[in-house]
């Protein structure tokens, strides 16, 4: 069986080589990938971690820019749109983000439909693939839900059935989320060798994730606490190791790059082509006066400053976290250890063990030693809930979180206003793109309002 991407499959998701000005519909046609026997599945399985790849990336673009860590400082339209808070449902960060999602939901569902079926395979490569198929489905439709909310639900890759589906509620796609995950508990390896492929603690480090954007206090911190006490991952001594450095002590989950399939070299996802080559795209002076804090400490380091990039709008800022192809820091995080502290002391705010030995504050402290920035002490809950929003802005600037936290926590209509005047409600979730819309019929008028 032959494996065939087509555009009404996925709804003319954007491949890599994407133009950044007015990218083209395509179809992505992997003809070469079969799945008739047991060494085909290796294969596969490469493919589905390629497309799973463009998702990091494109979540930084959303989760820094769409909120108040990024300005524009280029020519580009779609980095415009985000920098001026005028995002349009033409935008191509969306359509980028809006594919990466469906190409690795299309993949995913072809393993999870075909393998079962593949005869000479070992049952343990089987669980295992099937494992890694769920859970990477998974978290795409995580991100798809909390980028755009409502979105098709696709689950097989019947061509008649996937050309015409409705949006599915966030809340039966989150459920989706949790089945994908719950499957993968226990069918990962415990330690995969390397942080670039899914184990059993990236799932835990998920589900984590999970439980804190739904507000369950007890589960997320209990999640979190397992990643903690697996003594599989410890945190860098030096806070600058986590910028200049892949795959570091930390690292849960992350997806590595090489000279030959590096982001750099997109212009829709390359992150050091963005941040250092073409500087489209810079540190807000907002996060740069927040990452200067005396609270954020060595946390300084995720920016750096060029005197010879000062130039009309341009502030010199650079973000330091993503090298180019042959440097050792090109690689995107999607779960490293230190937000497994995060979201404890989060769960832990919200529950009541503010203060005091394993509380909210004994997590923060634990990140502020490592980051050589003052300890806090004895907080009531509200002072906490600020300090966690301040010191996830600190501890995880440019790895695409802020949008997403400010949303969830229902503070981006507060916070955003003041950052930029433009700013509306609707920007709590991206627009559905309109090639989408164009493309399946069931989209039509189903529009996220206000674009």
């Amino acid at each position: 069986m032959k494996l065939k991407i087509s555009l009404a499959i996925i709804f003319t998701g954007f491949i890599c080589s994407c133009d950044i000005l007015e990218p083209e519909p395509i179809d992505l046609l992997t003809d070469d990938i079969v799945l008739n026997e047991a060494k085909d599945v290796p294969t596969v399985e490469i493919g589905l971690y390629e497309a799973f790849r463009v998702i990091a990336p494109a979540t930084v673009i959303a989760g820094d820019f769409t909120a108040d860590n990024l300005i524009h400082n280029g020519t580009f339209t779609q980095y415009r749109e985000l920098g001026t808070k005028r995002i349009t449902s033409a935008n191509a960060s969306a359509s980028t983000l809006w594919g990466s999602i469906y190409n690795t939901v299309y993949i995913a569902n072809f393993l999870i439909e075909r393998l079962p079926t593949v005869p000479g395979v070992r049952a343990a490569d089987r669980d295992r693939v099937l494992a890694t198929a769920h859970f990477l489905r998974g978290y795409a439709y995580f991100i798809g839900a909390q980028s755009f909310g409502a979105i098709p639900k696709v689950l097989t890759t019947s061509i008649e059935a996937n050309k015409n589906i409705p949006r599915t509620s966030k809340q039966e796609i989150l459920d989706l989320v949790l089945e994908d995950y719950l499957f993968a508990i226990g069918k990962l390896p415990t330690d995969p060798g390397n942080p670039g492929f899914a184990g059993e603690y990236a799932v835990r480090a998920a589900l984590a994730r999970y439980y804190l954007y739904l507000e369950d206090w007890t589960q997320a911190a209990d999640f979190a606490t397992e990643v903690i006490e697996s003594e599989l991952y410890e945190l860098e001594g030096e806070f600058a190791d986590v910028v200049q450095k892949d795959f570091t002590t930390e690292a849960i989950f992350e997806m590595g790059y090489n000279l030959s399939d590096d982001p750099g070299t997109n212009s829709s996802i390359g992150l050091n082509n963005l941040f250092v080559g073409r500087r489209e795209i810079i540190p807000s002076n907002e996060v740069i006066v927040a990452l200067a804090s005396n609270e954020s400490g060595d946390r300084f380091s995720s920016v750096s400053f060029d005197s010879e990039n000062l130039a009309g709008n341009d502030n010199g800022w650079s973000v330091a976290k993503y090298g180019t192809p042959d440097e050792d820091n090109n690689n995107v995080v999607v779960f490293r250890l230190a937000e497994m502290y995060l979201i404890r002391a989060e769960a832990r705010a919200h529950l009541g063990a503010v203060t005091g030995d394993n509380s909210a504050q004994s997590d923060i402290n634990i990140l502020r030693v490592r980051a050589n920035a003052p300890v806090i002490g004895s907080q009531s809950q509200a002072q906490m809930f600020v300090t966690i929003e301040q010191e996830r802005r600190y501890e995880l600037a440019f790895e695409g979180h802020r949008w997403y936290d400010l949303v969830r926590t229902g503070r981006a209509d507060a916070v955003m206003p003041a950052f930029n005047p433009n700013w509306k409600s609707s920007y709590n979730l991206w627009p559905i793109p309109q090639r989408e819309i164009q493309n399946n019929p069931s989209l039509v008028g189903q529009q996220n309002p206000g674009y």
